[in-house]
């Protein structure tokens, strides 16, 4: 076997409700009281915060909310984060939101305590300060980036760039499956997918695949697969939900160790350019992907059919090719676009995709088949 290392949170609350209690569980384990609570404004309009504000007042937290956070969010917006919560001597920084308040809450925790230029971080590994204490709060089923190292930002009109490091896994990770409640079914359906994309990636990911990894994949493809539709159809599910949380959760664990690769990095220009919400852009992206692999990863892809219980009878390029219509015909059943031109992309721009997919070179090398520009068009083209 061959040696790999895996490393995760120091902790995860799973528990119904704990955003209510929030300043009793912090209270608890937590000597810090000046807080910031990093979210965006739609969730604090909803009202989506109060009972968690209002049981960290009554723990004794004093609460600064910046919820300035927005869809991709550009690097002015967690300077203006950081600055805040130096000027206002935070010493807990607490995300709670979708991935993009989640991502900016760790990069604050981070440029908040160190003098570290934002622009040397970018990479793997290149984070040599420590953060302040940090608490994950996720409200959507799908980034898993409660539990992952990685936090992404827009660094130009159409580009993003990521921060890796161990620095950016969290102290605490709370799962409320009650803050996912009455999310619109095609918000549900995408960001769903998006968490099964995680768990395809890290399954079949190139360089950093390991045994737990695969079996928080493989765990992760079975909660969201069985659960999606549910979700998407009655959204105040309580079973439904929590599983679907519990699902990106995994995914999230498993892709943090080995990581995801070309439905990534060829739907990162879709994001930057066309402005599809970055869940959205991996399910346009899933089914061709998968077909270009097939010559490389039909065994794993056969592999991962058992574990949605599909027909196990055939050869494994017949079992493999049986999981990948499964996943489109769920992207059908649930109502997530399944075309490029469905989102307005424009054909006349596949091939500046193509060339900006090769920037994400971070995630190519993961990919179980070699993507070149070449191979980047011909999967836009058979997207579209």
């Amino acid at each position: 076997m061959k040696s790999f290392q895996f490393d995760t949170v120091n902790s995860i609350q799973f528990e119904w409700g704990a955003a209510r209690r929030l300043g009793d569980i912090l209270g608890a384990i937590r000597p810090e009281r000046q807080l910031l609570l990093v979210t965006d404004k739609i969730l604090r309009q909803l009202g989506t915060l109060d009972q968690a504000v209002a049981s960290l007042q009554q723990s004794g937290f004093t609460v600064t909310i910046f919820d300035e956070v927005v869809a991709d969010p550009p690097e002015q917006i967690l300077m203006r984060c950081a600055a805040i919560a130096r000027q206002s001597g935070i010493d807990i920084v607490v995300g709670l939101g979708g991935g993009s308040s989640l991502d900016i809450a760790k990069l604050a925790a981070l440029l908040a305590r160190s003098d570290q230029p934002l622009c040397e971080l970018y990479g793997i590994g290149n984070v040599r300060g420590e953060r302040l204490a940090l608490v994950q709060i996720p409200t959507t089923a799908g980034t898993g980036s409660e539990v992952t190292n990685i936090s992404i930002l827009t660094t130009g009109e159409t580009t993003k760039m990521g921060v890796v490091s161990k620095q950016l896994y969290a102290d605490l990770v709370i799962l409320d499956g009650e803050l996912t409640l009455g999310l619109p079914r095609s918000h549900t359906a995408a960001t769903g997918i998006d968490a099964m994309v995680h768990a395809i990636e890290a399954f079949t990911s190139r360089h950093k695949k390991n045994p737990v990894s695969d079996a928080l994949a493989r765990e992760a493809l079975h909660l969201l697969s069985s659960h999606i539709e549910t979700a998407c159809n009655d959204g105040q599910n309580r079973e439904a939900r929590e599983a679907m949380l519990l699902g990106s959760m995994l995914a999230g664990q498993a892709f943090a160790n080995a990581p995801v690769a070309a439905v990534h990095a060829l739907a990162y220009p879709l994001g930057g350019h066309y402005h599809i919400p970055h869940g959205l852009s991996n399910a346009l992206m899933l089914g061709p992907v998968l077909r270009f692999n097939m010559k490389v990863a039909a065994p794993l892809y056969a592999e991962l059919a058992d574990v949605l219980a599909l027909d196990p009878s055939g050869e494994t390029e017949h079992r493999a090719l049986r999981f990948v219509t499964y996943l489109e015909g769920l992207m059908d059943r649930t109502g997530a676009p399944r075309r490029l031109r469905d989102v307005k992309v424009e054909r006349r721009d596949l091939g500046m995709l193509a060339s900006e997919a090769m920037k994400q070179q971070r995630l190519l090398v993961n990919n179980p088949a070699e993507v070149d520009q070449a191979a980047a068009l011909k999967i836009y083209e058979a997207a579209f």
